[in-house]
């Protein structure tokens, strides 16, 4: 039985007090953040320690409205890891350590024959697991602007209850950097050995990428109106 759990993250002026969140059901959810974090700092962290938490669990589908860790989980990471975790500019990744979690945990779960899929959702659209994450990442953003520890909830099980937020992440970079706006292709994404399908952004576009870890995602269009058109396929 796959298990559907939706991860979101905050950040109080970007950077700021920082959130994050993900949860399955009112008996299984998790939160903590910082001090100072970005709100991309806080969208990794909701995955990294879901997939933490939920390590034994063989079909995983993770709901998130962050196109940067979706993309950067399922298109870009392999080019950063041949290019020495630098992006095609040559600049370092940012978050690095993170992405660096982030990699292994996914390369654990690949190792064990586990399968884990992200699926896109558009934030704020009233999807029910989406809006409880968004509103745990917040809660947890707001103690720490107020100088509390945010409440870490019950975890995916009582013995898997997720360890306080005590470190603070990396130092946020500036946040113009780090939330810049994010494209549906990225030259990280392109190498020799791929075969790559490019599409003009628009509308009507779905993208779905075969990889070890699979992405569903859509963008403002029902299914109906594709008619069969605007998928393309990597790798």
């Amino acid at each position: 039985m796959t298990l559907i759990a939706a991860a979101d993250g905050s950040a109080l002026g970007n950077p700021g007090p920082g959130g994050w969140a993900w949860f399955i059901d009112e008996s299984r959810w998790a939160s903590g953040g910082w001090p100072t974090a970005t709100n991309n700092q806080g969208e990794l962290q909701a995955v990294i320690d879901l997939l933490t938490q939920a390590a034994d669990e063989p079909d995983l589908h993770i709901l998130l409205d962050s196109q940067y860790v979706l993309k950067s989980a399922t298109v870009w990471m392999p080019g950063w890891k041949r290019k020495g975790w630098k992006k095609s500019d040559g600049k370092p990744v940012l978050n690095v350590e993170m992405m660096q979690e982030l990699d292994a945990l996914l390369e654990s779960r690949r190792s064990a024959g586990f399968t884990t899929e992200f699926e896109w959702v558009k934030g704020h659209a009233g999807h029910t697991l989406n809006e409880r994450a968004d509103d745990l990442a917040q809660a947890a953003a707001r103690a720490f602007q107020a100088g509390r520890t945010a409440e870490q909830g019950p975890g995916l099980s009582p013995s898997a209850a997720s360890a306080p937020s005590a470190t603070q992440p990396a130092a946020p970079p500036a946040a113009h950097d780090d939330e810049a706006p994010m494209s549906l292709f990225d030259d990280d994404l392109l190498e020799p050995a791929t075969r790559e399908e490019r599409f003009e952004p628009a509308d009507d576009l779905r993208l779905t990428v075969w990889r070890d870890v699979q992405t569903h995602e859509v963008m403002n269009f029902s299914i109906e109106q594709l008619g069969g058109e605007g998928w393309a396929k990597i790798g």
